[in-house]
């Protein structure tokens, strides 16, 4: 678990590395993951339907309800591992 909490801390610095910006899609996934793998399943109320940035962010979290915390983190290790190659 050590391991996985200080490969999870990496990647959140190593994102901010990255010489060009993910796409919306990228970045929703990786809010969504890092939000389950820190806060657990989404909670509070789904915003109202013109906050649309925050409907996504909602829904994207929702998605992954019932995931385990560790698979969530492994899953942003790896997601960010990939955007490293991709656009680093």
């Amino acid at each position: 678990m050590a391991d996985l909490q200080a490969s999870f801390e990496q990647a959140q610095q190593d994102i901010k590395t990255l010489t060009q910006r993910p796409s919306n899609d990228e970045l929703l996934a990786l809010y969504s993951l890092f939000k389950q793998a820190t806060e657990g399943d989404v909670h509070g109320s789904k915003p109202g339907m013109f906050d649309f940035k925050g409907a996504a962010k909602y829904e994207a979290w929702e998605q992954l309800k019932g995931m385990e915390s560790d698979a969530a983190m492994q899953q942003y290790v790896d997601k960010v591992a990939a955007l490293k190659s991709a656009y680093a």
